[in-house]
């Protein structure tokens, strides 16, 4: 039996303000991957991902979500930003913030019971239980990640796309943050951005890179042609950066 397809793009062209950010992307993904994406500054990786929830229009190229079109199925998707930011000052807690995340599938007014039980139930699975009670501004960068995950997660999606969610957090929270999306990995699919290479190749499946145009090999795997593609420089001056692992042998490179 084929795997089911979650995410296709096909020849996807998209350009901002007059300018190409992505050419030609051709991807496939299907239930059940948990891909990293990397790439340098500006090499669309965010615009991507917002073309893949129906935020930026393509120039041309088609996206589907689980068969249908991205305008049906985006409900389909969880979605952590890259930056969230929060008045300190705004009363707002935890559940609240979560709770958000039911909006699109909320009938009437208020939230029903099973609402408030699904919100208890994401809050519990980033282990945010204990502060569901407690103001957002009061949580720590790493803590504020995971409520948002579980925001993200409230309305049930079959995918789950995270635009570098560690670029402002502490190295202790990454490595247990990365622990946690290996666990989600088990039951949904996930998308990750970061710029985190070293990360992305210890706890992904696949590895994708991007830089206007796509690498995708459909493994874990960092070759010496994908880091070149990727930020156009030779893997001599990044392999120190990088478990050594996840290169292919090159010229330069002591493995």
């Amino acid at each position: 039996m084929s795997a089911e397809e979650v995410i296709k793009i096909k020849n996807l062209y998209v350009s901002l303000a007059g300018t190409p950010v992505l050419e030609d992307i051709n991807l496939t993904v299907y239930r059940g991957d948990f891909l990293g994406i990397i790439g340098p500054n500006g090499g669309g990786k965010s615009t991507l991902l917002r073309s893949v929830l129906g935020l930026v229009k393509p120039d041309k190229g088609e996206i589907s979500i689980a068969g249908g079109s991205v305008e049906k199925n985006h409900t389909l998707i969880g979605y952590v930003p890259q930056y969230a930011v929060f008045d300190r000052s705004f009363p707002v807690k935890v559940r609240d913030v979560v709770l958000m995340g039911r909006l699109a599938k909320r009938r009437g007014r208020f939230y029903s019971h099973q609402d408030y039980e699904q919100m208890e139930r994401c809050l519990e699975l980033v282990e945010m239980k204990e502060l569901r009670n407690r103001p957002i501004g009061d949580l720590s960068g790493g803590e504020r990640q995971r409520v948002l995950v579980a925001r993200a997660l409230v309305a049930d999606p079959i995918i789950l796309l995270l635009d570098e969610p560690t670029a402002s957090v502490d190295s202790h929270f990454q490595a247990t943050f990365y622990e946690l999306l290996e666990r989600l990995s088990q039951s949904m699919t996930i998308i990750l951005v970061s710029h985190d290479i070293t990360a992305i190749s210890t706890y992904v499946a696949t590895i994708a890179c991007l830089n206007r145009t796509l690498h995708y090999q459909h493994n874990r795997e960092l070759t010496a042609e994908m880091i070149e593609h990727g930020y156009n420089c030779p893997v001599e001056l990044i392999a120190h950066g990088i478990p050594h692992r996840v290169l292919h042998a090159h010229d330069g490179v002591v493995g």
